[in-house]
């Protein structure tokens, strides 16, 4: 008998918090139903109004920068810039700190097995020859 009304006590608990739950759900604003919500904030922190300008005000932007370095000449510039180009500036390569040949190799073939660079073999090896023979510790020009 105890065990038969602890269990109707916990059924009626139950059905009691599912009534509140239905009843709060709907005194929210903008909640139709579980997972379904109306247009509107739903309680989000509003954001204050624009501020109209000042009469006088000035608000200028400048040109985005359109500077792209010059890469130094040689054989395998022109492979260097055609490939390079088609995903980064090549001002990435001259930004760089002088590197290793063996890391200019290392960041071709990531550029090409990681990034998805459609680079030829041929062009990729034009390429980190270019590289290493411009861009490492021993033969940068400032």
């Amino acid at each position: 008998m105890n065990i038969r009304r602890k269990a109707l006590s916990a059924s009626a608990l139950l059905a009691a918090l599912l009534c509140c739950a239905a009843a709060t759900a709907q005194e929210r604003p903008g909640l139709l139903s579980a997972g379904d919500y109306a247009e509107g904030t739903l309680g989000m922190a509003q954001q204050p109004a624009r501020v109209a300008p000042q009469p006088g005000s000035v608000y200028q932007v400048g040109k985005w920068p359109t500077y792209t370095a010059d890469l130094a000449p040689g054989k395998g510039r022109d492979t260097v810039v055609g490939n390079c180009s088609m995903c980064h500036s090549v001002t990435y390569i001259t930004m760089q700190p002088p590197l290793p040949a063996a890391t200019w190799k290392a960041e071709v073939h990531k550029m090409i097995a990681v990034m998805g660079a459609p680079i030829q073999p041929a062009a990729e090896q034009e390429i980190v020859e270019y590289l290493q023979q411009h861009y490492t510790p021993e033969t940068r020009k400032p």
